[in-house]
């Protein structure tokens, strides 16, 4: 047994937490999120209208996907190693910036399994900061986006590589234990090989070394997870997808964290301080989350200056 924090523990994780250590990546089963179906029945919707939306007025099912024609724009180039640049029409798109669009991914991203696998993870601040006495240092961990891959059928997905790549590979090596980047992926569809599964090589966020995208797909297993499972996994796992060779949407809400000193993805302290941050089932949680009360950056001097008294 990995040696467990006090939440890792509370809420009885350990196997989980140790499946991270080892193997870079854990699925906790939906029996074990405390996340009931019918906030997964909505949180689809939700994605499905938005997806309705922002496409202009594209329809589209769990069960058909994507009922009419869609264009993508030309010209962008796949960042993952190993992938050709005349690739066919993609069959994914990404939803992005949940936070603000509903309620129930705000509560998805302040669930105490994943947070807790997430602190698992990341680790505490240990830094010098002035701190109470005998108080635990502050988390480590901050969101850098929330988002959802709506990915359909087609036979080529990332390409022959299946797109394995890490996604830490911003921050200076080498890396020590602790993720700088993870994430939270809610399966909101079952997950098989054959329905484009998320791909990853067990045990790789140990080499300390990233993809080439040279014939590694051989490494790779796909995870296979029903709907409404938490799947965790390490910044320095290498992971990417098989392609969807089934009808219908893979769907997923995916949380992705930071370690505070890495840079997110979107600007959430800005993003975020207008809408309702708050409406969740841990607003303090958010708070932190977002980290609008991070020391750094900071708009005005943040420590103490004494006065002149003589």
């Amino acid at each position: 047994m990995v040696q467990a924090d006090s939440d890792i523990a509370a809420l009885g994780l350990e196997d989980f937490a140790f499946e991270l250590e080892d193997q870079g990546l854990t699925i906790v089963p939906p029996e074990k999120t405390g996340v009931p179906i019918d906030k997964l029945d909505y949180a689809t919707s939700v994605l499905l209208n938005r997806f309705t939306e922002i496409t202009g007025g594209c329809p589209i099912s769990v069960e058909v996907g994507p009922m009419g024609e869609l264009e993508f724009s030309k010209g962008a180039k796949s960042r993952f190693p190993g992938s050709e640049d005349d690739t066919p029409q993609p069959t994914q798109m990404l939803i992005q910036q949940l936070l603000k669009l509903d309620r129930c991914f705000r509560d998805l991203v302040v669930n105490p399994v994943a947070n807790a696998l997430i602190d698992h993870l990341v680790g505490p601040e240990g830094n010098n900061a002035p701190q109470p006495p005998g108080e635990p240092p502050p988390k480590a961990r901050r969101l850098s986006s929330v988002n959802s891959f709506v990915k359909w059928q087609g036979d080529y997905g990332y390409g022959p590589n299946l797109g394995l790549h890490v996604d830490q590979n911003g921050s200076a090596k080498p890396w020590g234990k602790n993720s700088l980047a993870c994430n939270a992926m809610w399966c909101l569809t079952d997950y098989s090989k054959a329905g484009g599964a998320l791909a990853y090589v067990p045990g790789s966020h140990k080499s300390n070394a990233t993809p080439t995208g040279t014939n590694e797909q051989h490494l790779a297993v796909p995870v296979e997870a029903p709907r409404g499972s938490l799947v965790v996994w390490h910044g320095a796992t290498w992971h990417g997808a098989f392609p969807k060779l089934t009808p219908g949407l893979r769907l997923n809400v995916t949380a992705y964290y930071r370690h505070l000193m890495v840079m997110p993805q979107e600007n959430l302290t800005i993003t975020m301080v207008d809408a309702p941050w708050d409406d969740c089932d841990d607003p303090d949680a958010m708070r932190e989350l977002i980290g609008f009360d991070d020391r750094f950056p900071y708009a005005e001097p943040s420590r103490s200056v004494p006065r002149f008294v003589g």
